[in-house]
Order: C-alpha cells, then structure tokens, then sequence
C-alpha cells in the first residue's frame, strides 16, 4: 500500500492516535470486566500483568499482557504501513507513552514493559525476542519481574546496534529511561531485598 508520507501534519497524527492506543489500560478493563476488583486496589497498585497475576487469575493475566504488547505492536505495524518507518517509530514512542501515563485515567498508568517488548519485536523482530530473551532469562534467575523488566530495557540499547538496529538505539534508551524511572520504588526494594516475586498474591 502506498505511503501517505510523512509531513509533520501526518507524524503528528500517528503520534496522537498511537498515544490513545497506548492509553488504554486493558489489565484494568480485563479485571473488572471478570469481577476481580479495582486493579489499582490490588498489589502494587499497577495496571500491568504483574500485578494481575496477584489477583490469582492467571488467563486475566495472560490476557493483559497479549494486549498490553499488541497495542504498542499494532501501533508501530499501522504507522509503518500507511506513513513509513519513521512514523513507525513515533508511533512506538507515543503507544509507550499512552500506557506510562495514559489520559483515562488521570495519566496515572503502568509501567510500559509488555508495551516496550511488543513494540520492540514490531520494530525489529530480532532485536525484540532477544530483549524478551533477556527478561524471560532473568526472570527465571531471580524470579523477579521488575528486575527482569530493568536488565532487558537495559539491555535492548546495546542489542540494538550488536543486532544491526542502530537507528533504534535513541528510542531504546529513552524508553529504558523511562522504565527505570516507572521503577524507582521497585529498585528501591530490590536493594532492600523485600521485592516480591512473581505471581505472588496482593
């Protein structure tokens, strides 16, 4: 399919329609949709898979994790087909973005990991597998999701150019930027030594 371009005009429009993709906050949707409570109420407050498993729902879980990553992936796939690979990248930034601090929701969100990866495996498969490599690697180690999330987000900057990726290396790191600050108060107690493990209830 042809290109519409990619004018300002056009940037600036998939970078707003890829923010609202972004935004909307399908952990939270998915559990009161199954009855399971006010997500935000629940564990850590966050409306991640992570914290849906804490409901004990591992299908809810799941769910929200295909999501979470398909909109940051749909978004990059639409932006790449109809306005070309720069927009591409926009619209994996603004989708990122949409989840950290998404409008419905007061720009209170989650913290972007499965929004990261699936906009990553969008942009460059290989680069984005071998970043889930890392946080499935990692997770099995110390059974730690947000430690996972750090080490892979992390990780991606240097995979990206190893990988023949260069022209993502700005927004890998931005983006792994923005995880870290999303997790400060999780490296805070993982310092301490008193971060949950995975699948542990709230």
């Amino acid at each position: 399919m042809p290109e519409m371009g990619s004018g300002l005009g056009i940037l600036g429009l998939v970078a707003v329609l890829s923010y609202l993709l972004g935004a909307v906050p399908f952990g939270l949707v998915i559990t009161r949709m199954l009855g399971l409570g006010d997500l935000r109420q629940i564990g850590s407050g966050n409306i991640g898979a992570t914290n849906v498993l804490r409901t004990g729902n591992k299908p809810a879980a799941l769910a929200t994790l295909l999501l979470d990553s398909g909109k940051g992936a749909i978004a990059v796939l639409l932006a790449r087909e109809f306005a070309g690979e720069h927009a591409a990248i926009i619209a994996g930034g603004a989708a990122f973005i949409g989840h950290l601090y998404p409008i419905w929701l007061g720009f209170k969100g989650g913290k972007g990991v499965a929004t990261f990866l699936g906009t990553m495996i969008a942009l460059a498969w290989p680069l984005g597998l071998a970043a889930c490599a890392v946080w499935l690697a990692t997770a099995v180690v110390t059974r730690i999701s947000s430690l996972s999330a750090l080490v892979s987000a992390a990780a991606t900057v240097p995979l990206a150019w190893v990988l023949g990726h260069p022209e993502l290396m700005l927004l890998s790191a931005i983006l792994a930027a923005l995880i870290f600050w999303r997790h400060r108060s999780n490296i805070a107690r993982i310092a301490r030594g008193t971060e949950p493990k995975i699948g542990k209830k709230g």
